[in-house]
């Protein structure tokens, strides 16, 4: 079972969710960070890291002397990272998707595979749950690349590890967060009772419910007294797994980087609950598909 937890924004509690259940997790596990933009997951966790290796994607290399100039590479590529001008063949690594089209339409065979630095993926482990990491370049725009290379990591190191993983996705609803849950056999939204907080909720459940995976939430910093993300869970029939109190306590374990597991019983036994809660929820029903609570 693969469990992606995600948020409509930064702040809900994304990290401290996935951490918690990390601990809590009665078997053997890989703990995803694919927020490779500012991976943080590492500073809970606080795995011993065994290995690393540099991620690169595929970029064009021009043979000039066997080039006929006759655009064909240029008119395929939507992003403009190959163009011709007359007798001059110009490629921008930084805008290339790496999809090797202009390599297999090029009639003259001359272009050849590059490669270009996208970050780096890292690996470790904290008693039996495995840690797996991405963390980009710095100056790198696309974050998508380098996080497939992750996920083909993770591929991996699955059938070696249970066959259970945790993501902790990259905030919001843009194509890096879709990218970090379509693989996923259950998305778990992380929220709070606030204005600002319901808005982007309600951004992400538009944006994942289409994936047609099961959804639920898990509510951070509850009782605050908002409750319009409660009404909205219960009119579209999302199941609320959790709730983590609004309290002093948690934010101070937080600020010192320790597992909120740890704070408390109570709260261990919460997501012990939210774990076994997950496991009911992904498990295929009579269709062969996963049961929605």
């Amino acid at each position: 079972m693969i469990v992606a937890v995600a948020s409509g924004k930064g702040g809900t509690g994304k990290t401290t969710v996935t951490a918690s259940l990390a601990t809590v997790w009665d078997g053997p596990l890989v703990a995803v960070d694919l927020d490779v933009e500012e991976p943080n997951l590492h500073l809970f966790l606080q795995p011993a890291i065994s290995g690393s290796q540099t991620a690169h994607m595929p970029v064009p290399l021009v043979d000039e002397s066997r080039c006929t100039y006759c655009g064909a590479c240029s008119d395929l590529c939507q992003f403009k990272a190959i163009s011709v001008m007359g007798q001059l063949v110009l490629t921008f690594p930084e805008m290339c998707h790496g999809c090797g089209g202009c390599l297999a339409v090029c009639p003259e065979k001359a272009l050849s595979p590059g490669q270009r630095e996208l970050g780096e993926i890292s690996w470790g482990r904290v008693g039996q749950v495995v840690f797996l990491s991405g963390r980009l370049r710095i100056g790198e725009a696309m974050s998508p690349p380098l996080m497939r290379r992750v996920k083909a990591k993770l591929e991996q190191m699955l059938p070696a590890n249970g066959g259970d993983a945790i993501i902790d996705a990259p905030p919001g609803v843009s194509c890096p967060a879709v990218n970090a849950v379509i693989d996923s056999d259950v998305v778990l939204l992380v929220t709070e009772p606030t204005p600002f907080g319901f808005y982007d909720f309600q951004l992400a459940w538009e944006a994942f419910s289409p994936l047609g995976k099961p959804l639920a939430a898990v509510i951070n910093r509850a009782g605050l007294g908002h409750d319009a993300v409660y009404r909205f869970c219960r009119e579209k029939g999302l199941p609320i797994l959790a709730e983590i109190p609004y309290d002093r306590s948690i934010a101070e374990a937080y600020a010192r980087g320790r597992i909120i597991t740890e704070v408390s019983a109570g709260l261990r036994e919460n997501f012990i609950s939210l774990r076994d809660k997950l496991r009911d929820l992904a498990r295929p029903g009579p269709s062969g598909k996963a049961v929605h609570a």
